[in-house]
C-alpha cells in the first residue's frame, strides 16, 4: 500500500444551526410567530405582549388547536373534514341540553351536581365519536369522497344543533363544566410552578434518554453543547410561559366576589394570579397523546403509511377502510372535546358557536406543515399554526382592523403559507 492509497476520510462540517438538528421549517414558523408578536406589540404600544393578552390569546387558541391535532391525521390520510365547526355546534347543543334539561328531568341531577359535568362530557364525547365514525364509514366503505360527506355534514349538523335547542341560547351551564373554559378554571400560581417544573424536568429527561438510545444503537448524537443548548431552550420556554401566566393578576372586583361567594371578607391589599388554565393543560395532554399515537403506535404508522401511498398500504395488509373510520372517529372525539372548551369559555351554548372553525382548523394544520397531498404532518406544527392564526386575528382586532379585512388577511396568509410549503418541499426534495 502506498501513500497515495491512503485517502483522508471526509469530515462532515456543519454550522451550529445544523448541529442542533432543528426542523428548519418549524424554526421558520417560530421566527414568523415571534416577528408577528413583536410587530403587533410595537403597533399597539406594548399592549399585545402583556400577561393579560397572552393569557387570553392562549385560551382562545385551545379549541381550534385541539381540532387541528385531529385534522392532521385526516389530511395525512389524504382526506378533509369540512364539518368540524358544525359538529362542534351539535356536540355543544347536546351537552347543553344534557346538563340543563335531560339530567335534571331523568336522573334528578341538577346544575353543579358532582356527576353532572362528567356525565355531560361523556355524552358529548360519545356523540362526536359516533358522528365522526359515521362520516368515516361513508368515506371508507361507501367510497363517497370525504369532501362531499363532510360538506353535507357541515349543512346537516349545524341545523341539528339548532333544532336540539329550538334556536335558543342555553345557559348558564354547570360550574364544574365551565372549569374547562379558561378564565373560570385555572390552577393558581403555586400549582402552575410545580407543574411547570415537572414538565421542564420531564422534557430534559426525555431528551437525554433519546441521546443515550442513539448512542446505544450506534447512531451519531448531537455535540454536547447542542444538547445543553436545547435543554436550556426547553426549560426557559416552559418556565417563561408559566411566569407570564402567573403574572396576570385577578382583578380586585373579581377577587372580592370570589371571597363573598365563600362567605369571607377579602383582606385589605390581597392579590392573586390566575396561573395555568385547565383548558391549556387539556391541550397539552391532547398534543402529547396525539404525538405518541403518531410516532409510537401501530395506528400512527398505518396512518402515515396510508397517506404516503394508499395502494401500497392496502397491498401490505393495512385495512385502509377501517383506518378511515378510526381517523374520522378520532376527529369527532376531539371536536367534541373542543366543544367542551368553546362552550365553557362562553359560559353558554349559542347557535353560532364554531362558525367558520372548519376553515380555521384546516388552515392551522396546513400552516403548521401538514401536506394536503398526504403523508406529512406534525401535531406541534398544527398547534403552532393555530397560535399564529389566533395571534394574527387578535392583533388585527387590537389594531382596529374590521372583521372582513381580518378574514381577507387570514385567507391570504393561508395561500402564501401553502405556496411557501410547496417551494420548501421542492428545494428540500420532499415529495
Amino acid at each position: 500500500m502506498t501513500d497515495t492509497d491512503i485517502r483522508p476520510v471526509p469530515v462532515s462540517r456543519k454550522n451550529p444551526i445544523q448541529q442542533l438538528e432543528l426542523d428548519m421549517r418549524l424554526l421558520g414558523m417560530v421566527g414568523a410567530f415571534l416577528v408577528l408578536c413583536v410587530g403587533f406589540d410595537l403597533i399597539t404600544d406594548g399592549r399585545f405582549l402583556t400577561p393579560r393578552n397572552i393569557f387570553n390569546l392562549t385560551i382562545q387558541t385551545v379549541s381550534v388547536a385541539i381540532m387541528a391535532c385531529g385534522m392532521v391525521f385526516v389530511i395525512v390520510t389524504r382526506h378533509i373534514d369540512l364539518s368540524v365547526g358544525a359538529l362542534l355546534a351539535t356536540c355543544s347543543a347536546v351537552m347543553a341540553m344534557t346538563q340543563t334539561a335531560i339530567l335534571p328531568e331523568m336522573l334528578g341531577l341538577g346544575l353543579n351536581h358532582p356527576l353532572t359535568a362528567p356525565v355531560t362530557i361523556l355524552v358529548g364525547l360519545l356523540t362526536g365519536t359516533l358522528i365522526g365514525a359515521f362520516h368515516g364509514w361513508m368515506v371508507g366503505y361507501l367510497m363517497i369522497p370525504a369532501f362531499i360527506v363532510t360538506l353535507g355534514g357541515l349543512l346537516v349538523w349545524r341545523n341539528v344543533g339548532w333544532f336540539l335547542t329550538d334556536g335558543q341560547t342555553i345557559g348558564p351551564l354547570d360550574q364544574n363544566f365551565m372549569i374547562f373554559g379558561g378564565i373560570n378554571g385555572t390552577l393558581g400560581p403555586t400549582l402552575s410552578w410545580i407543574l411547570g417544573g415537572l414538565a421542564a424536568v420531564a422534557a430534559v429527561i426525555l431528551q437525554w434518554n433519546g441521546r443515550r438510545a442513539k448512542e446505544k444503537h450506534g447512531f451519531s448524537a448531537k455535540p454536547m453543547w447542542a444538547e445543553l443548548t436545547l435543554s436550556g431552550i426547553m426549560v426557559t420556554t416552559i418556565m417563561g410561559f408559566i411566569w407570564i401566566l402567573n403574572s396576570y393578576e385577578i382583578p380586585t372586583a373579581r377577587l372580592r366576589r370570589m371571597f363573598e361567594a365563600r362567605g369571607e371578607v377579602m383582606p385589605e391589599g390581597f392579590t392573586d394570579t390566575y396561573g395555568l388554565p385547565i383548558s391549556v393543560l387539556l391541550l397539552i395532554a391532547v398534543a402529547i397523546a396525539m404525538t405518541i399515537i403518531a410516532k409510537r403506535t401501530r395506528l400512527g404508522r398505518y396512518i402515515f403509511a396510508t397517506g404516503g401511498n394508499p395502494d401500497a398500504a392496502e397491498l401490505s395488509g393495512i385495512n385502509t377502510r377501517l383506518l378511515t373510520v378510526k381517523v374520522f372517529a378520532l376527529m369527532g372525539a376531539l371536536t367534541a372535546l373542543s366543544a367542551v372548551v368553546a362552550s365553557s369559555r362562553l359560559a353558554n351554548h349559542t347557535n353560532d358557536i364554531g362558525t367558520l372553525d372548519e376553515l380555521r382548523v384546516i388552515a392551522a394544520a396546513v400552516i403548521g406543515g401538514t401536506a394536503l397531498a398526504g403523508g406529512v404532518g406534525t401535531i406541534f406544527g398544527a398547534i403552532l399554526g393555530a397560535l399564529i392564526m389566533q395571534s394574527l386575528q387578535s392583533g388585527m382586532a387590537m389594531v382596529g382592523v374590521d372583521a372582513p379585512y381580518q378574514n381577507i388577511v387570514v385567507g391570504a396568509v393561508l395561500v402564501i403559507a401553502v405556496w411557501i410549503d410547496i417551494v420548501y418541499r421542492k428545494r428540500a426534495g420532499i415529495n
